[in-house]
């Protein structure tokens, strides 16, 4: 692959001794930004999450070395202070590292906690943001985040914890703002999440579209209602990784189906 370097060669440069905490966006190496590609091309180490596709692992130099540090709810996985330990140990070696996340670093991918860890150990480090999962599942399943017609606000929230029953009264504070709400990461407590938004005040026929493995073959999208989400999900099989987006703004993609083009 011809280097980016050479046609745009406005790029930074990755030092050695430098950490790059990149996002790989929902998964096609299409959404890459054109940053995150140069690190893959330059980087010497490349810790990436469980969610990186592997196509966008294969632009990676060739003698670069590749280190899973995944985290998946419910399985075993690297604690955060041993990949934060991990980048530091590599970049006192003199490597150039890229921190590679699924969707964006800074959204439900603490990059914000190895930033810290790298400013404590004096580190030097980027930010390449990356398209948030969520939002890019959602537009390119015909779902704008926000709508004049419908909403002036749109909220993220992560679902992982769920089953928490401090964050089961955060779910029905969310449901009685009347904004639209894309849930990170919530198969696991789907159940929990809908019956919470109920009893926010949320009716059961409001609309909802669960996105799993946007952007790749796997990909499956379900539209569904807050009452029946999780049978719907559980009848069709649908799993992590996904997300579950809440709201008037799911019902536009019915009306866009027709005339759009689909990603694949």
């Amino acid at each position: 692959m011809k280097p980016l370097t050479d046609s745009l060669p406005n790029f930074p440069e990755f030092a050695p001794g430098e950490v790059w905490l990149a996002g790989a966006g929902p998964g096609d190496p299409g959404l890459l930004t054109l940053h995150a590609l140069h690190a893959l091309q330059v980087a010497d180490d490349v810790v990436h999450d469980a969610l990186v596709d592997p196509r966008i692992l294969r632009l990676a130099d060739k003698e670069a070395k590749l280190i899973f540090a995944g985290k998946r709810g419910g399985r075993p996985s690297a604690q955060q202070a041993d990949i934060n330990e991990l980048l530091i140990e590599r970049a006192r070696m003199g490597r150039r590292v890229l921190r590679l996340k699924g969707g964006d670093p800074f959204v439900f991918g603490r990059g914000g906690e190895e930033a810290l860890a790298l400013t404590r150990a004096g580190l030097r480090f980027r930010i390449i943001p990356g398209i948030t999962s969520g939002l890019a599942a959602a537009a390119l399943a015909g779902i704008p985040a926000t709508m004049r017609q419908t909403n002036h606000a749109v909220i993220l929230v992560a679902g992982s914890r769920a089953a928490d029953g401090t964050s089961q009264a955060e779910w029905e504070k969310l449901a009685r703002t009347g904004q639209p709400i894309i849930v990170y990461m919530p198969m696991a407590n789907l159940s929990e999440i809908m019956a919470a938004f109920q009893r926010g005040g949320m009716p059961p026929d409001t609309l909802a579209a669960i996105i799993s493995s946007s952007t790749t073959a796997q990909e499956r999208i379900i539209e569904t209602s807050v009452g029946m989400a999780a049978a719907d999900a559980a009848t069709q099989g649908v799993s992590a990784p996904a997300v579950v987006i809440v709201g008037a703004i799911a019902g536009v993609r019915q009306q866009l189906l027709a005339n759009m083009v689909g990603w694949r």
